[in-house]
């Protein structure tokens, strides 16, 4: 007698299966092209931001790297991230711009970090303090020495995220009526020089205030200051200091080499697609790096320009006066250091890395330009 075996129950188990793995392969493929239409959509969107500077529009170096910014972004991302720019007044206050962004009144601001000390004490290390380092010092704490972490640590709790985006190099020492020869010269002398700068200034006996760029020929003219710190030669001479204005000091010791920023409001920046955030983040770093190519570049041609053709008289800080403002600016890092944890914390980090960059630098660049002259 033979068994005849039932095949139905494996049957439908084999049906079961397949219909099971018929509808997970639906649902995998229903993700899939959601997701491609997701991207396909960011890859559509388009997005209008709006930047507001510190600086007068179209003014060189300084004003122009915010425009680059914005052709590179618009270049890079296919027109789908829009930057419109607005010189200093424009749409805010020259001084508005830190408030601006973080409020998320516009997107993103170009300025200088040592302008919000008022809200951030150590703010000023991010762009630049008293003998401290250089363009090249600062890029390599920025990108390799942990300074861009704090940085936007200092940041976070504005709603804002900094890039470094611009540097001028060491600047001048500034613009003068009267001759430097000793710190009996200071006494009094009111000087627009921002940032721990100014601090300095105000201890070795004269008087700091901070004046947007745009306003400074006119204080000058006026008398409202007696003396201006401002960049370099070829900022100054588009600005007409050399009219107002008859010696012009070196070197600049309060500003060895300031880093600009770009100010980014976080939801903005968080709503962008992951390809544009990398877009913004590489188009700061390429601005970073041409501004100094730039004022390198430009430097030399307006300084030859305003000594030659309009009877500058060029003239350097006697030695005496650089101690006794080294001096200061020691002493105050020791005082806000003690005073404030995270101010302590950025400058004990800094100080760390200046150190060991001016310990190679001076068997290297410092030993090559003694070299060479």
């Amino acid at each position: 007698m033979s068994t005849r075996v039932n095949w139905y129950p494996l049957i439908i188990i084999l049906l079961l299966a397949a219909l099971v793995l018929a509808v997970s392969q639906l649902v995998v493929n229903r993700g899939q092209q959601a997701r491609v239409e997701k991207m396909a959509a960011n890859e559509q969107q388009r997005y209008q931001w709006r930047m507001v500077t510190t600086w007068p529009k179209g003014l060189p170096g300084l004003g122009l790297a915010p425009e680059n910014f914005a052709r590179i972004v618009s270049e890079s991302s296919g027109g789908r991230l829009q930057i419109k720019v607005y010189g200093a007044g424009d749409l805010v206050p020259a001084l508005g711009v830190f408030d601006a962004v973080s409020s998320g009144s516009v997107e993103m601001g170009h300025g200088a970090a040592y302008y919000w000390k008022g809200k951030i004490p150590a703010a000023p290390f991010f762009t630049a303090v008293p003998f401290g380092m250089n363009a090249q010092e600062m890029n390599g704490w920025m990108f390799y020495g942990g300074g861009l972490e704090l940085y936007r640590e200092a940041y976070a709790p504005f709603n804002l995220i900094p890039f470094p985006a611009g540097n001028t190099g060491v600047q001048m020492a500034g613009w003068f009526n009267k001759e430097i020869n000793s710190i009996d010269d200071i006494q009094g002398t009111k000087m627009r020089i921002p940032g721990l700068a100014g601090e300095v200034w105000n201890r070795a006996g004269g008087e700091a205030v901070n004046i947007p760029g745009g306003e400074l020929y006119t204080s000058l003219q006026t008398g409202v200051i007696d003396a201006t710190e401002w960049v370099g030669p070829y900022n100054d001479l588009a600005l007409g200091f050399y009219q107002v204005a008859k010696y012009y000091y070196y070197p600049g010791w309060h500003e060895p080499g300031p880093t600009l920023e770009l100010l980014v409001n976080k939801q903005a920046f968080d709503a962008l697609p992951k390809d544009l955030q990398t877009i913004v983040s590489t188009a700061a770093r390429a601005v970073n790096q041409d501004m100094l190519d730039e004022y390198t570049a430009r430097n030399n041609d307006a300084l030859k320009t305003l000594v030659e053709e309009h009877g500058v008289v060029l003239k350097r800080l006697p030695n005496s006066v650089l101690a006794e403002l080294r001096k200061h600016a020691d002493a105050m890092y020791g005082e806000f250091a003690a005073k404030d944890p995270f101010f302590n914390k950025v400058y004990t980090q800094y100080r760390a890395f200046a150190d060991k960059a001016a310990s190679y630098h001076a068997i290297s660049e410092q030993a090559y330009y003694q070299a060479r002259e």
